[in-house]
């Protein structure tokens, strides 16, 4: 009987283009749309700033050594034309005004100081809230700087390899996978839960909201069924529907990086081929499940208690953000999965899953978080089960 309802159901539910679009179509297209105009967007930006011909306005001599050395610097770090001011005052207006891309200072004394062989203080100005402006002064600083040293250190004939007795050498003993773990592991269970509640709510409310203004949930329940099978027929069907959100999410996903060349080193490619195993995607899923669930047992209660589908949404909608907003703490640095945090309703699936990714999950930790999901998600279907049960609220 519970499968006779679930399939009744279902196939209403597939024949509302709003839910379809919302649980089929929306996640497949979401990862692709978004990787794509962002990686597409982010580039040109890079490219722009690049390959940029800015004006560098000087506040000194412009026929100076400085000067001569940019003019010839490679055409890889992008041209630069410079430009005298008399005024420091005026320089930095002009480049608030957006007249110039970047300014440098050099001091009035600076013959002095490098006969005394004093550090030359060079100011550079540039408008941080511009792509690429500070980059540029650091490269053509670098220019700059190596000539100067090299000519201080042939003049006072010292090697530079003497110079530097000790070398620093930084290793990251970190694996590749650990590294896209940590990267990727707090964004991919954020959209997961988000299309996973998503998922949920237009069937939530359609199949217990939506009956009762439509008239047929009074005859529902005349037929000789349990309302606990009811509701158990109907609840399976709004899993079934967060799950199916879910999962389109991440075949988005896939398609994203498998087909649409959004990821060019080969490597991270094999590592995220390494991480998307079939036990990968069943513990994540194992994960995810009672979370759904979850979702579900809350938003039944509130679709039985509404009395249009309005009134439904207009609750649902801001729980959305009270339910996806702990998911953001697995963008947060130094939040780790341990026993305490393990037992942190919504943060746990977020970490757990991140750990999942890395492949450093505990079999302990997964175990608790699991089981705090699996009784939050008893007690939701409880909860629903007691309201489903009153016929002031079915019948309001």
């Amino acid at each position: 009987m519970i499968f006779t309802i679930f399939k009744k159901e279902l196939i209403d539910t597939l024949r509302d283009k709003r839910t379809m679009r919302t649980m089929l179509l929306i996640p497949l297209l979401v990862f692709p749309i978004i990787l794509t105009i962002s990686v597409n967007v982010s580039s040109s930006f890079e490219k722009k700033a690049s390959e940029e011909k800015i004006t560098l306005g000087v506040w000194g001599d412009l026929s100076g050594k400085y000067i001569k050395q940019l003019k010839q610097i490679p055409k890889g770090l992008g041209e630069m034309v410079p430009r005298s001011f008399e005024d420091s005052t005026k320089l930095k207006q002009a480049i608030e005004n957006g007249e110039i891309q970047l300014g440098l200072i050099i001091p009035k004394n600076e013959e002095n100081l490098l006969r005394n062989k004093v550090s030359i203080p060079l100011t550079w100005l540039f408008d941080a809230s511009e792509i690429g402006r500070q980059e540029r002064a650091e490269s053509y600083m670098n220019v700059i700087s190596d000539n100067a040293e090299s000519i201080r250190l042939k003049e006072l004939g010292v090697d530079a390899d003497k110079l530097h007795p000790l070398v620093p050498v930084y290793e990251n003993c970190a694996s590749d996978k650990k590294m896209i773990g940590q990267l990727a592991g707090g964004i991919l269970p954020y959209i997961f839960i988000a299309f996973g509640f998503i998922g949920c709510m237009y069937p939530a409310i359609d199949l217990f909201t939506g009956e009762k203004e439509r008239g047929t949930i009074e005859t529902l329940l005349t037929t000789p069924v349990s309302r606990w099978q009811i509701l158990v027929g109907k609840m399976l069907v709004i899993v079934t529907s967060g799950m199916l959100a879910a999962s389109c999410a991440l075949i988005g996903l896939f398609v994203s990086i498998e087909f649409l060349d959004i990821v060019k080193n080969q490597e991270i490619l094999n590592i995220v081929h390494g991480i998307l195993t079939p036990m990968f995607i069943l513990s994540m899923f194992s994960l995810l499940l009672p979370l759904v669930v979850f979702f579900a047992g809350v938003m039944i209660p509130i679709a039985v208690y509404a009395k249009s589908f309005k009134e439904a949404q207009s609750i649902i909608t801001p729980l959305n953000f009270v339910m996806v907003l702990p998911a953001m703490i697995g963008f947060f640095p130094g939040i780790e999965l341990n026993a305490m945090t393990a037992a942190i309703p919504v943060v746990n699936i977020v970490l757990a899953t991140k750990e999942l990714i890395s492949g450093t999950l505990s079999f302990g930790y997964y175990a608790i978080s699991l089981g705090v999901m699996l009784i939050l998600a008893t007690l939701s279907v409880f909860v629903s089960y007691k309201q489903f049960g009153k016929e002031s609220r079915i019948l309001n």
